[in-house]
């Protein structure tokens, strides 16, 4: 199907106010929901994309300016599209959502912006999703699609630092110029935290906290980029489930920086940042610094409160089984380590979208089976 007869079939979203009742709604325009879109679009679905923020790919949006992926792009295309440009080169973040808007248009996804899910309940007759502006909508089956880029994630002790130190999370930092000067401390050992204490030693003081020690591996190795190796040994395709998936999920990884690099480039590096009090943090082995700047490379944590269903254990933890929960027609999408590594990045996010897909048509045959069952019987 090409792009115009996806269109014909989809129409625009924002055309049709009183358009409420889909077979599938998808939450959230970034990589994740744009696959599933994509796969939904050539089962010919009535789908809707919905995303709370007023642009596509909107948790790009909130990342530094000079951040570079660490895969080359032959491994960043979504389904059917590939990433432009030199496949050996490694994509920008502008070049990601300029990717991602192209994405978008190219397939006319029907996606509604400005549109916040705030609750999701289940009746007799499918999902309700109930959106911030008071309406709501009806869907068949929905696909949860948000991200693993939620809720930003800041130590408690964060609160204990004196009021005049600059204080940012890693999705709130966009160039060196604004942090102020004077000594500066990253606090997260992952790929994030080196990038940005890299970028800032050229004109700060820098000292990066890492709290657990990470594998850290080169972006190419014998002339070839990393992933190249890591496709071609099968690594990307462990499940979570595997003994090795298992063992990669509980360390985290670095590509293309180490603690060595971080050096080079004039990086100091400290243990777990464990408390602060003014304008001092102290580690776990003792030492403390005095900082003028603290940015918090400390991850994010999913939230999924709006949801009004069990769809949680009793530690808190999402139930699912390669984004399959407990309650037919309700899947996720991009979770890290859903299925496997890749299950979050945007050139593997498709192998769990056309799964999904592939549920939801099973769901719909199995349901239209029932219903002729029926009024035949």
């Amino acid at each position: 199907m090409n792009p115009s007869e996806l269109q014909a079939k989809n129409g625009n979203v924002a055309d049709e106010p009183s358009l409420r009742r889909f077979e599938v709604a998808v939450i959230g325009a970034g990589q994740a929901g744009l696959a599933i879109g994509y796969f939904l679009a050539q089962q010919s679905r009535h789908f809707v994309i919905l995303d709370r923020a007023p642009t596509i790919g909107a948790a790009w949006r909130a990342r530094w300016d000079s951040l570079t992926l660490f895969t080359a792009r032959r491994y960043d295309g979504l389904p059917g599209l590939e990433f432009p440009g030199d496949a050996a080169t490694y994509p920008t973040r502008d070049e990601v959502i300029e990717y991602l808007e192209r994405y978008a248009e190219t397939f006319k996804l029907p996606i509604a912006l400005d549109k916040e899910a705030q609750s999701l309940s289940l009746t007799d007759e499918g999902f309700v999703l109930g959106l911030e502006d008071g309406s709501s909508i009806e869907a068949d089956q929905v696909v949860v699609a948000t991200g693993p880029f939620q809720i930003p994630k800041v130590p408690v002790f964060a609160a204990e630092l004196a009021p005049e130190i600059f204080q940012v999370h890693s999705t709130g930092y966009r160039r060196p110029s604004d942090v102020p000067q004077g000594t500066v401390l990253i606090v997260g050992g992952g790929n994030t935290g080196f990038q940005i204490a890299e970028e800032l030693a050229a004109t700060h003081d820098v000292h990066l906290a890492v709290g657990s020690r990470q594998l850290p591996l080169p972006q190419r190795f014998v002339g070839r980029d990393l992933f190249w190796w890591l496709e071609r040994i099968g690594v990307l395709h462990k499940t979570v489930d595997s003994r090795l998936g298992k063992r990669m999920r509980e360390r985290d990884t670095l590509i293309g920086s180490s603690p060595r690099s971080a050096k080079r480039h004039g990086v100091k590096m400290k243990e777990r940042a464990v408390g602060g009090s003014g304008q001092r943090v102290t580690f776990a082995e003792g030492a403390s610094l005095e900082v003028e700047a603290v940015i918090w490379a400390t991850g994010y944590r999913l939230d999924h409160s709006w949801i009004d269903l069990p769809i949680a254990d009793d530690s808190g933890a999402l139930r699912h089984r390669r984004g399959v929960t407990d309650l037919p027609g309700l899947y996720f999408l991009g979770l890290p380590w859903q299925h496997t590594r890749g299950s979050a990045l945007l050139g593997w996010v498709k192998d769990d979208a056309v799964f999904i897909a592939d549920e939801i048509a099973n769901a719909t045959k199995n349901r239209t089976d029932h219903v002729r069952e029926g009024a035949l019987a």
